[in-house]
């Protein structure tokens, strides 16, 4: 097995990035992988306790679609997130500094209808991406189930509707699924596989354009028989890895 791709999401369901490599630390989350998180007006978030909470609380994909057709530059050094979206101009800005916190929420506004809930603010958690999973997880993700995916829809699937941290090639379709326990070795860093993920609505929205247009949780029951694509890892042991790594089981 190799790595195909490395991806990582600076701002939780607010963009995408694609890497050449990174060093991943033991017991963390991929660094610069959902360090912020938007708020809305129902969160419940403690800012003077920050603590990792679930992503009901946050502006998110699944029920907001538009968000989902954004890409993303983070500069490590600033600190500094740029957006792109194809409906809206470009935006740079610092998620730290609250009067460009306020710019954003006005260049993201309009992706984000009101009934489904208003952006507010952007929060972080020190040491910690917000994932999905209360795990602090790195998300592995085989190309070959994708393929198998998208050849049972009725129009080609992107790669980035599962927004994963780690794709990797040569394994047989769906062989991930069955690494529940077991450790990984991929480039220098080794991985405790220890959840399948169960995918939401998000994936049915196009990640270019931000609509749904496709029905892929549909495709993974009628077809597959579950609605999971994807494992959950935890790093149990620190190292590097970059595209074209080598990954094993251990």
């Amino acid at each position: 097995m190799h790595v195909a791709s490395l991806h990582r999401y600076p701002i939780k369901s607010h963009g995408r990035e694609q890497i050449d490599a990174v060093t991943l630390i033991e017991g963390q989350t991929m660094p610069w992988d959902r360090v912020w998180a938007v708020t809305h007006e129902a969160t419940k978030f403690d800012v003077a306790s920050p603590a990792w909470i679930s992503c009901r609380n946050f502006m998110i994909g699944s029920r907001t679609p538009g968000l989902a057709g954004i890409w993303a530059t983070l500069d490590e050094t600033t600190r500094q997130v740029s957006l792109r979206h194809a409906d809206l101009e470009d935006i740079s800005f610092h998620p730290d500094d609250a009067d460009d916190v306020v710019r954003f929420l006005t260049w993201v506004a309009p992706l984000c209808p009101p009934e489904r809930g208003t952006p507010s603010g952007i929060v972080s958690v020190p040491g910690r991406g917000m994932t999905d999973s209360p795990l602090a997880s790195v998300s592995i993700m085989n190309t070959a189930s994708h393929a198998d995916v998208a050849s049972k829809m009725d129009s080609p699937i992107e790669l980035e509707r599962w927004r994963g941290n780690i794709f990797l090639d040569d394994t047989p379709a769906w062989a991930e699924l069955e690494w529940i326990g077991r450790d990984i070795r991929i480039g220098d860093a080794v991985l405790r596989v220890r959840e399948r993920i169960k995918r939401c609505s998000v994936t049915n929205t196009n990640p270019v354009s931000g609509v749904r247009d496709t029905d892929t949780l549909d495709t993974l029951n009628t077809h597959f028989g579950h609605q999971d694509f994807g494992v959950y890892a935890e790093v149990v042991t620190s190292g590097s890895l970059s595209v074209g790594a080598k990954a094993e089981l251990l």
